[in-house]
């Protein structure tokens, strides 16, 4: 028998960055009292802190729950890691850092697809500006003050700056601020940094609330399912050192574990499809068939050059002197390639003319690798990868088993449709006018991934397949939606449709993905979640 945490007002499940939000705000009414759960652990080695750690981090079970995808048929049958954070913070503890909204016509859809034009631009944008601490200062699109700091990098590299003339002269404008609303142009991107350290959600919304007496935090508690009592959840049920413990909660219990975690929670507590819950043998609770549905994701493609006359990380990761001047450059003045993000250089802009805005994002780095977690070349390089931002190929999230320690099937079925498949052969094409032109020529690029002879739309989609990976930003399946939508998870209050006392908030509710990085959108959907939890507390 479970033995009781005891009961709570809030019980939330998942601390990565939509979590911590929510324990933040929940619990900074003293009258309630609000329970945290996480499956992972705590936010405290070494390499979650210094920002190229991410490469010790994602593949590593310490902080990495390291999911693999199903094999892909647009991936050319490959299968591959869907890294998700395994700690406080979550993703925000792993991923590149980089702050982006997304496009005022991504948010407008919503609005539309819901019906609620509290979830439009124009009123988002007040949220995302009342978490943000921006570096430029308070004025009509940034905030000061806030939790979530952002801050411009602290290093630069000329191939980049070359790679970015390049880009104007193809006709890709420069731009000072991404995060406008339409992100069109190119320039460094803005990350989530404080001082050279990485800036997770842990530090910046968690910590200051966890002296409250109203919130308990309970890390490698594994939820097992939610507990049911006719057409409302009352709590959850999870394991936590080899014991089962249950904790209830009085007025709501949320999801916050992603967009794995949460319809896998979902699945395994019968609230689902209900085809595929019978074909595990867990009996159907609430039929919802959308759960696990419409997962969206940005897929990659690795475009690398081999240069000459410029000096690139390769050479100095490769020498035991470049590694003792990065370590040195970190220690005494927090700056240099120990505060690199993933990707330093950002450019927005359309794959073919008919798209009305910017279709395609480039991270543009400033070395190169056979696949991630490989050495880097010996040789100079960069790559300069390219996404669509709006891909029309739908996946899926379902259960493989009614094991909760068990990984779900993940299939983000990339380059499934034909305008997918058009756009990531237009991106490797345009990638090629960039590396074309004369802002470049002095460095004699030389593409060797995924190969120059490869011409054809054919030869470019299969490439497109050979080269593709993900860019860590699964969204879309737990998707808010209309009451007349079948597919619909949550209403556009986040509640779970058909059920009392559940809410999902976290980047799963996303009905379409938004144009750009996926982490910052979240912690404006836990903002807003909070505020909708706390308008119906006291209705």
């Amino acid at each position: 028998m479970a033995r009781s945490l005891g009961s709570f007002d809030y019980v939330i499940v998942g601390a990565g960055t939509a979590g911590c939000v929510l324990a933040n705000r929940l619990s900074a009414d003293p009258e309630v009292s609000v329970l945290l759960l996480e499956a992972g652990g705590r936010d405290d080695w070494i390499w979650i802190h210094i920002p190229v750690g991410y490469l010790y981090c994602i593949g590593n079970p310490r902080t990495d729950w390291c999911y693999r995808t199903e094999p892909c048929a647009g991936l050319n049958g490959r299968s591959i890691l869907y890294a998700r954070g395994k700690v406080l913070g979550g993703c925000s503890s792993i991923n590149a850092m980089i702050y982006m909204r997304g496009q005022q016509r991504d948010y407008d859809e919503w609005a539309r697809l819901t019906g609620d034009s509290g979830w439009s631009w124009e009123s988002v944008l007040p949220v995302f500006r009342r978490s943000e601490d921006h570096w430029r200062g308070a004025d009509a699109l940034h905030g000061a003050g806030g939790e979530w700091r952002v801050e411009r990098q602290r290093l630069g590299w000329e191939i980049l700056d070359a790679f970015q003339a390049a880009a104007e002269e193809a006709g890709i404008p420069r731009t000072e601020d991404f995060n406008r609303g339409d992100n069109d142009g190119s320039g460094k991107f803005e990350v989530n940094q404080k001082r050279g350290v990485r800036w997770n959600a842990s530090k910046a919304f968690l910590r200051p609330a966890q002296g409250r007496p109203n919130l308990t935090v309970i890390t490698d508690a594994l939820v097992r399912r939610l507990r049911l009592e006719g057409g409302r959840v009352t709590g959850v049920e999870f394991r936590r050192a080899g014991e089962e413990q249950l904790a209830e909660a009085r007025i709501e219990t949320i999801l916050a574990a992603g967009a794995i975690g949460s319809p896998q929670i979902l699945q395994l507590s019968g609230i689902g499809p209900g085809s595929l819950l019978a074909g595990h043998g867990i009996p159907v609770a609430h039929e919802l068939p959308g759960v696990g549905e419409n997962l969206q994701d940005h897929l990659q493609l690795r475009m690398a050059f081999k240069v000459k006359n410029v000096v690139t990380l390769n050479q100095i990761a490769n020498s035991w002197l470049g590694k003792a001047k990065m370590g040195l450059e970190y220690l005494f003045l927090r700056s240099g390639p120990l505060t690199m993000a993933p990707s330093q250089l950002g450019l927005f802009t359309r794959s073919s003319p008919g798209h009305a805005t910017p279709n395609i994002e480039y991270h543009v780095q400033p070395l190169s690798l056979d696949k991630f977690g490989d050495p880097l070349h010996r040789f100079p390089a960069f790559t300069a990868s390219v996404c669509n931002l709006r891909p029309t190929s739908r996946g899926f999230v379902r259960i493989a088993s009614p094991e909760p320690a068990a990984a779900p099937a993940i299939q983000p079925n990339y380059l499934a449709t034909p305008e997918d498949q058009r756009a990531a052969a237009d991106s490797l094409r345009l990638t090629r006018r960039i590396a074309r032109a004369r802002a470049l020529a002095r460095y004699e690029p030389e593409e060797f991934l995924p190969g120059p002879q490869l011409q054809s739309d054919a030869e470019l989609v299969k490439a497109a397949g050979d080269v593709g990976t993900t860019i860590f930003h699964p969204v879309g399946t737990c998707r808010m939606g209309r009451a007349d939508d079948p597919q619909a998870v949550v209403d556009s209050r986040l509640r779970v449709r058909g059920l009392a006392g559940l809410r999902v908030i976290d980047a799963s509710v996303m009905p379409v993905i938004t144009s750009g990085n996926t982490n910052s959108p979240t912690v404006m959907i836990a903002e807003r979640g909070a505020e909708l939890l706390r308008a119906d507390r006291k209705r």
